[in-house]
């Protein structure tokens, strides 16, 4: 009797079937082993994480957006072939059916130092922050993605009481909310988070409407929105906390501040990444230099947070974090230590288990799930 090989059929049912593809944004440079993008597949079924491959060489591609339609990736950084007035880019990649990469085209930001960009709903506009200016602006995308020109920017004005940090402005995060009808910045260097108008059409954003100010040296950076949008949680770098807000057509409304780091820690910190888990229940924040997360149970009514763990997260620096599309493992980029490492996540207590699979991945600042 002929036996037939089963192998292949096993292969086929423990890997191919559950990878999904991340894009992996790195900083590049003399002091930094990354060449561009890399991406790796991720089974949600074993939690284990391929080593990355260069999927594309960029400069400086740190963080990465997706386009809501086309099947094409963005990536702020600075430009193949320089601007004469030195601004940074926003570049486009078509995703290929290898997830490999092709380049598209480039386009000025308008601004400098870019570090956090985000595309509307509509696929028409990318947002970009640009922290070394202090500046936020939107560039027109086509009908077939390609970024155009600067739509609108702003410079924005002001300093905080932190002098090594807070010299100046410093955009460091973009948003829109999901009515796309406001983009929302968090800046570092003035202590606020600016609220403008959006319009959709044009792709420019109006005046600025009325901001919410935290405390004085917080430098808010980046925010959260949960699933049904009424609340917005904001990780403020400088002095490690996370803000709750009510949120409600561009208008922001206090209802907590909890500390990311355990009590009586006065070593050095920088607080990174917020996330929602999907299911709305709990909010989680990385620490740099305690190198760990928190995790915060949430009030689906209040919206406030409550702490509930602060997770080891297998590395060095946790600049960025993603959780994956099946809410029940956390990735969890390490740009010092090069390293992304995956943690398992319990949906129904919140918590987080131990990192376990790790893979190297040269200076690692933004992961990005392929839907």
């Amino acid at each position: 009797m002929k036996i037939r090989p089963i192998l292949p059929l096993i292969y086929l049912m423990i890997s191919p079937l559950w990878a999904a593809p991340v894009f992996i944004g790195t900083t590049t440079g003399k002091n930094n082993p990354s060449k561009g993008i890399y991406q790796a597949d991720f089974n949600s079924e074993t939690g284990i994480l391929t080593v990355p491959v260069l999927a594309a060489e960029y400069q400086n591609p740190g963080f990465l957006a997706l386009h809501p339609r086309l099947p094409i990736l963005y990536a702020c950084g600075q430009p193949n072939v320089p601007f004469g007035d030195g601004s940074n880019s926003v570049a486009a990649f078509r995703i290929g059916k290898d997830h490999l990469l092709k380049f598209l085209g480039e386009a000025s930001v308008g601004g400098k130092g870019s570090c956090h960009l985000a595309v509307d709903g509509t696929g028409r506009t990318v947002a970009i922050a640009n922290y070394g200016d202090g500046s936020l602006s939107t560039v027109s995308l086509g009908e077939d993605g390609m970024p155009g020109d600067v739509a609108t920017r702003v410079l924005h004005q002001g300093s905080g009481p932190n002098k090594g940090r807070q010299e100046k402005a410093h955009a460091h995060g973009v948003y829109f909310d999901k009515a796309n009808a406001h983009l929302i910045c968090p800046d570092l260097g003035i202590d606020q988070v600016s609220v403008y108008s959006f319009d959709a059409a044009t792709s420019k954003f109006g005046d600025a409407l009325q901001p919410l100010t935290t405390a004085p040296g917080a430098g808010p950076r980046h925010l959260a929105f949960s699933a049904d949008e009424k609340n917005a949680y904001i990780v403020n770098e400088l002095d490690g906390t996370v803000i709750s807000t009510a949120y409600d057509k561009g208008g922001f409304k206090v209802i907590g501040t909890q500390s990311s780091l355990p009590p009586g820690f006065a070593d050095y910190n920088k607080a990174a990444e917020v996330e929602v888990h999907p299911n709305g229940r709990f909010v989680y924040v990385s620490n740099r230099g305690h190198d760990s997360i928190a995790v915060y149970q949430r009030d689906e009514i209040t919206g406030v947070l409550a702490l509930l763990q602060h997770a080891p997260c297998g590395g060095k620096t946790p600049r960025h974090f993603v959780i994956d599309p099946t809410g029940k493992w956390l990735l969890c980029a390490h740009q010092d230590s090069h390293t992304i490492s995956v943690l398992a996540l319990d949906p129904v207590s919140g918590r987080l288990g131990p990192a376990g699979s790790t893979v190297p991945s040269p200076s690692p600042i933004c992961l990005r799930f392929v839907p």
